[in-house]
């Protein structure tokens, strides 16, 4: 099991925790990006109705260590694969942009069943998203994230996600380059 804190939150809650943990020991900023609502009808600060305006770019954007990182969460039942068709065009285009900018880009992906999160540079992602453009295989073998992600997920350091400690590796790595 890789991480074990605040179980029945939802993924991405969790992932906002570890993001609160990490800016109360003044580590990094990283923010839950809102999408963007088209409110048609309300009653005093309820919601009653409305539409999504746009398509939001991706789950997650904040400051490292002075280096600007953008990500999505994605979940999945599936125990053996993960669909890329989970993974939108525009979260693709809006990454991609981002990274040659200068960006750190990637995805935290949950396996719900395993309890298992990894990190995954967006250039793994990618690289599975042109393919299935080209006819590929429309997912990823579970046992290749063994292999070809940045790595596990785990709880340390008082973080329940502490993909921070994913992120500073592939920083030092990417600095020798």
């Amino acid at each position: 099991m890789t991480y074990t804190g605040k179980r029945g939150m939802s993924f991405e809650n969790t992932i906002t925790y570890a993001n609160n943990v990490y800016l109360n020991k003044g580590v990094a900023v990283i923010n839950k990006r809102p999408t963007p609502v088209k409110v048609t009808k309300s009653k005093g600060t309820r919601v009653l109705s409305g539409f999504f305006e746009e398509k939001s770019t991706v789950d997650f954007d904040g400051v490292y260590k002075g280096r600007a990182i953008y990500f999505e969460a994605k979940s999945t039942k599936n125990d053996t694969r993960f669909d890329l068709k989970n993974i939108h065009k525009h979260q693709v285009d809006y990454m991609y942009e981002t990274q040659k900018a200068g960006a750190l880009c990637f995805f935290l992906i949950e396996f719900r069943g395993a309890r298992e999160v990894f990190l995954v540079p967006f250039d793994f992602i990618h690289h599975y998203v042109v393919n299935a453009d080209r006819g590929g295989r429309k997912s990823i073998p579970r046992e290749d994230f063994n292999y070809y992600s940045a790595g596990l997920v785990e709880a340390k350091n008082g973080v329940p996600l502490d993909y921070l400690s994913i992120v500073e590796a592939l920083l030092c790595q990417s600095d020798r380059q």
